[in-house]
């Protein structure tokens, strides 16, 4: 029965992910037929088999972590193999075939990586909907790829996945740098540990969560793990805006051709908030803060799968309310119907969410990261309040909302955050009546 380990892939590589085995247990093997496809940070590649013979066992499944040297398959040799040899480790990336293995050894170890450099490896892979290789993790961190973006690059490796081709001739072709940090990251281990889950077989069911839920997941870790967040609540009267759009709207529609939501008025008083607070809209990395010039939206937005993808309004402050509800509508229904250009949605500098939209009074939304602050709007609601008129205090029924703004307190302090947000609730409660478009 021959040992097969984890080959050493590298110097400075202590362990691999196993992507894929290719042959189940009880397949016969062909000395150097491929038999799994392992990951580190610095490659991907197919490791062949030392032998021929009928796998007996696999030790290790698909997403796990194995240390090199560490068995990770029995084969049953067939032949003068069987009696040769008994433990089997491909050595290491460069070293000549006949080095690197001990004198009793009558059978060669075979390298994938022996004379082989990472570019005439085998083809480079990423596990299409259910696992992100270390590899690709690596490009899109080096080359500042955003979640969405690796969501929309099509694969063209075995069952879709993600080729490191794939990646560089999306980054060839890319139209707009995307000045953010990679969002691709795996939370850190922790010796607490995990609780328990009652399961009961039959009655409660698991769902895999797909590649998207996946990416998205990995950013929201990433992002409470690199900005320290804090929260604060605005409650602002918006039932001049309300009543504004409710009389126009279907004016709107007829002379733009444009549904009048709430979302472009929102945006709008976004960005004259960002022109007043330009530090708001920033990036950090390290101890660098990148100052924005542009002023580019990104609307949270929810598709039929239930996943979250961030549309980007590009130049918010440059645009009318009528170019606004235009971008507004063409994004949101191109997410709907999953046909979002890769450009639109990169370099979103700062984000909002409409948490209203689904009956939410308020949030508590995460950074969309490299950004340092995002806003939720709530849902807006009628409320007896007391204003004061020039008859003195009254109450009256009022369109009432909730702002959160969400921000990064290592850039944005109490002051800035508050002040930002006292903007966006001012442009919203004095929205002007006579607003033509």
């Amino acid at each position: 029965m021959v040992e097969f380990r984890m080959p050493k892939l590298g110097e400075s590589i202590a362990e691999a992910t196993v992507i894929s085995w290719l042959k189940n247990v009880g397949d016969y093997i062909a000395a150097e037929e491929t038999l799994l496809e392992v990951a580190t940070d610095k490659v991907d590649s197919e490791v062949p088999s030392p032998v021929s013979g009928i796998i007996k066992e696999i030790r290790f499944q698909k997403n796990d972590v194995v240390p090199v040297g560490t068995v990770m398959a029995l084969i049953e040799a067939s032949g003068e193999q069987a009696q040769s040899q008994s433990s089997v480790t491909p050595e290491t990336s460069g070293l000549p075939a006949d080095q690197g293995r001990s004198q009793s050894q009558v059978a060669e170890p075979i390298s994938p990586y022996a004379s082989a450099t990472p570019s005439s490896v085998a083809q480079l892979r990423q596990g299409g909907t259910t696992f992100l290789s270390p590899l690709i993790i690596s490009i899109a961190q080096k080359e500042n790829l955003s979640i969405e973006e690796l969501q929309l690059i099509p694969g063209s490796g075995a069952d879709g996945r993600l080729q490191k081709s794939d990646v560089y001739q999306y980054l060839k072709n890319r139209k707009y740098p995307v000045q953010s940090k990679p969002v691709v990251q795996s939370p850190p281990t922790s010796s607490y540990p995990k609780p328990k889950i009652n399961y009961t077989e039959g009655k409660d069911y698991i769902i895999e969560m797909d590649r998207m839920r996946k990416m998205i997941a990995d950013h929201m870790v990433y992002s409470k793990q690199t900005s320290p967040h804090v929260t604060s609540y605005l409650e602002v009267d918006v039932t001049d805006l309300v009543t504004w759009r409710n009389n126009h709207k279907e004016a709107f529609q007829a002379k733009t051709g444009q549904k009048l939501t709430f979302t472009p008025l929102f945006v709008e008083a976004v960005a004259k908030a960002i022109q007043a607070y330009p530090l708001i809209n920033v990036a950090v990395e390290d101890t660098k803060i990148y100052v924005r010039k542009d002023i580019n939206i990104g609307m949270a937005t929810a598709l039929p799968t239930g996943n979250l993808i961030v549309p980007v309004v590009r130049n918010a402050d440059t645009k009318d309310l009528a170019a606004l509800a235009s971008d507004v509508n063409q994004l949101a229904d191109s997410a709907r119907t999953n046909t979002l250009k890769p450009e639109q949605i990169q370099g979103s500098t700062f984000t909002i969410s409409n948490v209203g939209t689904f009956g939410s009074l308020m949030g508590t939304p995460i950074i969309n990261q490299p950004e340092v602050a995002i806003l939720a709007f709530g849902i807006i609601k009628k409320r007896p309040e007391v204003i004061t008129t020039a008859k003195g205090d009254e109450i009256a029924i009022r369109s009432m909302m909730f702002l959160s703004l969400s921000f990064d307190h290592r850039v944005v302090d109490g002051f800035l955050g508050g002040s930002f947000l006292r903007k966006v609730g001012d442009y919203l409660e004095q929205f002007d009546t006579n607003t033509t478009y």
